[in-house]
């Protein structure tokens, strides 16, 4: 469940073509190397001009796969949903791909080795943990597919314990390519699966965040869940998987992916105000202008991440170019909302004076030139100049928006986000030509930016992993406590014993498994060779590594005059 390995969905086909890119990258980039160190082995200097010109090809080629790859991972409207509205698209990000992978040699050696186990016997829970790494790869974009990603990530907590010695490699590397480039990254560590993993579950909220009908109240309210739970996905892989091999988990890119979630949710905080507020209303309006404002702020503070050293050559131009687009678009918004509530909204009577003038000392950044406040909001003439500054600056705003967009190609072919910055730019344009009256002789000012201000800040929620229960695997090794990849134990004794008159000379505490915690001297236990610390892992042939202390003892009880036969470990 949660695993949709056929469906050729749009998406299904995207991942499709960029694990054939990311196959032909991972070839060349083998090519590149075979290459380089042939030029640098070799004296011949005709063997180098060919290896040059060979190496030069191989670069060439590279460089047309990173290309048709930021193509398809600015393929942002195949995630985006098919309502009719017009929503400005959200950025989601492509789901790291990663090779198959056969553990069935190592864990049975393993099982055997370290655990002294028959390894045929544990075939099967190796062969299911295998099957849910296969699902894992092509999740559904849906709650099931969420749960599947994050069953596989609690399922690696068991096999790290199990499996993974601290002192021994178990031989076997995790190969993922990068989500963005597609450069391939292995690693023997199996922290890098958990990471990647961890990612690709970030990657999905950001997928059913784009998808969402942001045109309903419903649709907005799963946008900023999914897009708040990408967040706290990111921060945690942050916080928590340092040194991964591949660009889209450094810190850099992490810390970027972050800040783009916490924008995207607060854009669609300000949608949400838009569908809520009437919009008749003077404060309101002034609020949805501040509420823009912060939009723009975020979006600033991503675009500047973006074009830092480390992420610049890194991120699709597309993207960049988006969030610069969307930080222009967002601060002409904030511009023509307190242009409408300047020219759109009644003069403050009297009553309403009190509460406007508070709201609007902190509407601005700096306060505007002109009269005082009281005149400003009362006299119709002076709230039209200050509006039509505001409107001047939002169709600049609109005007630089439309140029950011046009100079990138990916986005020049997506129409809705044309659609929605040419309405916009409209709009502001009607509402100018409306309120600009032929006798103005006034030089429009320069309007003062609005403080941004926000309603309901973004949360960064981080994973909850143990809303997903799983049972460990391989169970039938034993508890953890004991059979562990870390602890280590002579090879299991069984003895013999026959009941004494003070029974079999020895006393037992602890559950799961049982552990002698006393041997009497002399005693049948004694003489047996059993020690104190020795836990009982079976009797009579029954496997009690999971019995209960009252388990054992009842065991060991309805024993006869033959004795009984108990197996016991030393740690």
């Amino acid at each position: 469940q949660g695993c949709d390995p056929f469906a050729q969905t749009q998406r299904s086909k995207l991942q499709h073509r960029r694990a054939r890119i990311n196959q032909q990258i991972n070839k060349e980039m083998r090519m590149r190397a075979g290459a380089e160190n042939l030029f640098r082995a070799t004296s011949n200097h005709k063997v180098k001009e060919t290896v040059a010109l060979e190496l030069s090809y191989v670069n060439s080629n590279l460089q047309l796969l990173k290309e048709e790859l930021e193509e398809l991972n600015s393929s942002v409207d195949v995630y985006q949903n098919d309502s009719e509205s017009i929503s400005v698209p959200m950025i989601p990000l492509g789901l790291k791909e990663t090779k198959e992978l056969d553990l069935l040699v190592p864990l049975k050696d393993l099982i055997s080795e370290h655990y002294g186990e028959e390894a045929v016997l544990f075939e099967k829970e190796i062969k299911e943990f295998m099957e849910l790494r296969q699902a894992m790869r092509t999740p559904s974009r849906n709650e099931a597919g969420l749960e599947l990603l994050m069953e596989y990530y609690n399922q690696l907590y068991f096999l790290d314990s199990r499996f993974f010695p601290p002192t021994k490699s178990l031989g076997v590397f995790f190969h993922w390519y990068d989500s963005l480039t597609g450069v391939p990254s292995h690693q023997r560590a199996l922290a890098f699966e958990k990471g990647s993993v961890l990612f690709n579950i970030g990657a999905l909220h950001t997928q059913i965040g784009a998808r969402q009908d942001r045109a309903s109240l419903p649709g907005l309210n799963q946008a900023i869940d999914a897009f708040q739970k990408a967040a706290g996905a990111f921060n945690y892989l942050k916080e928590n998987f340092s040194n991964a091999p591949s660009l889209d988990m450094s810190t850099a890119s992490l810390n970027m992916l972050v800040r783009l979630m916490v924008a995207q949710v607060q854009e669609c905080v300000f949608e949400k105000m838009t569908l809520l507020r009437s919009q008749h209303n003077f404060l309101a309006r002034l609020q949805l202008a501040q509420e823009a404002a912060r939009v723009e702020d975020v979006y600033l503070l991503v675009h500047q991440t973006m074009t830092q050293a480390h992420v610049k050559d890194y991120v699709p131009f597309s993207w960049t170019t988006m969030v610069h687009v969307k930080s222009e678009h967002f601060k002409a918004l904030s511009h023509y909302f307190a242009a409408i509530a300047l020219c759109d909204c009644p003069a403050a009577t009297d009553a309403e004076l009190p509460e406007q003038e508070k709201a609007f000392i902190q509407f601005h950044v700096t306060m505007p030139e002109g009269p005082s406040l009281r005149v400003l909001l009362q006299d119709p003439e002076e709230r039209r100049k200050l509006g039509k500054a505001h409107l001047k600056k939002a169709i600049m705003k609109h005007e630089e928006a439309m140029r950011i967009h046009g100079l990138c190609k990916i986005l020049r072919k997506m129409d809705i986000l044309q659609e929605v910055l040419s309405f916009a730019h409209k709009r502001s344009l009607s509402k100018y030509s409306e309120i600009d009256h032929e006798e103005d002789f006034f030089e429009t000012g320069d309007a003062p930016d609005i403080h941004p201000k926000t309603h309901q800040k973004p949360e960064i929620k981080s994973p909850n992993f143990s809303q997903v229960k799983v049972t460990d695997l391989f169970h039938r090794l034993g508890p953890l406590s004991v059979f562990s990849a870390k602890n280590k134990w002579y090879p299991a004794r069984r003895v013999h014993l026959m009941r004494g008159e003070n029974g079999f000379g020895f006393t037992l505490r602890g559950d799961s498994p049982v552990l002698i915690a006393g041997v009497i001297p002399g005693g049948c236990a004694a003489e047996a060779g059993l020690k104190e610390g020795d836990y009982i892992i079976s009797v009579n042939g029954k496997d009690c590594k999971w019995s209960k202390h009252a388990e054992v003892v009842q065991l060991l009880k309805s024993t006869g005059e033959e004795g009984v036969e108990i197996t016991v470990i030393t740690l």
